[in-house]
């Protein structure tokens, strides 16, 4: 017999869900009302059109924003394809512990690490000089800052590839997915398929789909980047998000409207660009179904049409070395003092700029009590949501919710500074934490939701047999079987909120300082080891964030004379 778990009455319940979708959607709807009306001038558009350099800059933006996009899905794809056959090994779980520290790194402070080794006077050319290339001083060459995006390109997929593997393998790691998947990859491995060829025809036209709002969030964030184009992307002509940006810090209402107007312009791209993608992951879905159930029929393998993925120890490794590179380039200049080039290493040390930043502890502070807070009240809310409001509810408002990640940053906090100044929160607290607490919601949700929603109902039918109300299941039950996601959503957010630049700014109005602002200001600047250090403590306050959730998500460790009541519940 099918015990139903008590729950709140449907009208109480749809009063809480209406409340929780009004303390969110309220915010966010004025927000991009707000957006909205700063497009709406005419003379600005006119200006826009007769602007000699947008064509190019929104070339430049397509070309970096699919390109990156295209290689970051390829790359996880072949990550995820040498992997095939062995989901539930320690293989995939020592991978998915590896990508906390790649995805605590911001992008501004990887894009700051990687301009430190490529730079004309960085690490790579300083370890060929002595006997390869014979300079003795550093070329006029664009490796960074190239007029063809590739610096921007390198920074973009280096960074999205652990984000989108961490949301396949959250994906991959929920039993009912991964039960079914393990059961249909060793059903075709039996008809004669390889674990590789398997994967590419059964494994990943099922798990694509399902990555459609990361995917989106790759697209958006690609497409419209600004803090990491600061520092490493092309400047003549810059791409159109920097256009953007650059007209909407003029004092001239003119030209500030004009770069709303292009802040919009950017928004039709990457509707335009969502909608293809969505109609290929369409027809992908219709053309894997179609392939698959030929191929599989016929009972042998199509060996022409196999792709074979490289073993995963080598694409890790490649990526980890990347990644400590980076960082370790950021760790020595921070405490570097004279390095004339082509010497490999600088002729003194100094901990100068690590006593400015020690002495730099209101930005320090500002950033840690702005990412808790913002990241706890969206993990409360999301929590929330996911319990309470009806499944309808969920389907219908999500893409609501994912506003603040798929509108082009440069126009999202036009809204946001329209908000704050109508709601008297412009230059306070208050705004720059419902601010950054908006920007944490999207991330928040996708780290949450499906780990979340594949929890195991038998469980909530077991505490209903008990006689045990709901608050008692989720306090006891629930919630502490889904600490791990829990910790993990919260350091995702944590350090989602350290990365908000243009937030900051727009409703700090320059009176709060965070680690972040402190970066990209310093690497505009050119202050080198000053700007290292602030960029590796903008590493590290994430990545200890991040190893709190992971201590935190640990399994329990019993002891022998347990009951076995508390070992079914442990094994459970």
């Amino acid at each position: 017999m099918q015990v139903r778990r008590p729950q709140l009455r449907p009208t109480a319940r749809h009063a809480l869900a209406l409340a929780l979708m009004a303390v969110v959607a309220l915010p966010l709807l004025w927000s991009l009302w707000g957006a909205l009306a700063a497009g709406l001038d005419a003379g600005a558009w006119q200006a826009l059109a007769q602007e000699p350099h947008l064509l190019q800059a929104l070339a430049l933006t397509l070309w970096t924003g699919l390109a990156s996009t295209a290689l970051a899905v390829g790359a996880t794809a072949a990550v995820l394809a040498a992997t095939a056959g062995r989901l539930h090994t320690h293989a995939t779980q020592r991978l998915t512990r590896w990508l906390a520290p790649l995805l605590a790194v911001p992008h501004a402070a990887f894009a700051i690490g990687l301009v430190a080794l490529l730079a004309p006077s960085g690490w790579v050319l300083r370890l060929l000089s002595p006997w390869a290339t014979g300079l003795t001083t550093p070329p006029p060459w664009p490796t960074t800052q190239d007029p063809w995006g590739l610096g921007l390109m390198a920074v973009l997929v280096l960074k999205e590839v652990p984000f989108l593997l961490w949301a396949a393998l959250a994906h991959l790691q929920r039993p009912d997915v991964a039960r079914r998947l393990h059961q249909e990859l060793r059903l075709t491995h039996i008809l004669g398929y390889s674990a590789a060829q398997a994967w590419w025809r059964v494994g990943w036209p099922q798990l694509l789909p399902r990555l459609r709002a990361p995917l989106l969030a790759v697209l958006a964030y690609s497409l419209t980047v600004v803090d990491v184009a600061l520092v490493i992307g092309p400047t003549a002509p810059p791409t159109l998000a920097m256009l953007a940006w650059q007209w909407l810090q003029d004092a001239d209402p003119a030209t500030n409207a004009q770069g709303a107007a292009a802040a919009w312009v950017l928004t039709l791209v990457l509707a335009a660009c969502a909608g293809a993608l969505w109609a290929a992951l369409r027809w992908r879905m219709w053309r894997g179904r179609w392939t698959r159930g030929n191929d599989l029929a016929h009972g042998t393998p199509r060996h022409q049409a196999t792709r074979q993925a490289p073993r995963t120890p080598c694409l890790a490794a490649t990526l980890l070395a990347v990644y400590a590179a980076v960082m370790l380039a950021l760790l020595i200049g921070s405490v570097t003092g004279p390095w004339p080039f082509p010497d490999l290493l600088p002729t003194a040390f100094t901990h100068a700029a690590w006593a400015s930043v020690a002495g730099s502890h209101d930005s320090l502070w500002t950033t840690v009590w702005l990412g808790l807070s913002s990241a706890c009240a969206a993990l409360v809310w999301v929590v929330a949501w996911l319990e309470w409001a009806p499944p309808r509810w969920q389907q219908r408002s999500s893409a609501l919710w994912m506003l603040p990640l798929v509108l082009p940053s440069v126009l999202w906090v036009v809204g946001l500074h329209r908000l704050s100044i109508a709601w008297g929160l412009d230059t306070t607290a208050t705004g720059l934490w419902l601010a950054h607490t908006l920007a944490c919601v999207p991330y928040v949700l996708i780290a949450l939701q499906g780990p979340y929603l594949g929890f195991d109902r038998r469980l909530q039918q077991v505490s209903a047999t008990l006689g045990q109300p709901h608050t008692v299941f989720l306090l006891r039950v629930k919630w502490p079987l889904l600490r791990a996601p829990l910790a993990a959503a919260l350091a995702v957010g944590f350090a989602v909120s350290v990365a908000q630049y243009l937030p900051t700014l727009y409703v700090g109005a320059g009176r709060f300082q965070t680690i972040t602002t402190e970066a990209v200001t310093l690497a505009a600047g050119g202050q080198r080891s000053l700007t290292a250090a602030f960029s590796w403590l903008q590493w590290m306050l994430p990545v200890l964030v991040f190893g709190l959730a992971a201590w935190a998500g640990q399994a329990r460790r019993w002891p022998a004379h347990t009951s076995v009541s508390a070992q079914s519940d442990h094994d459970a």
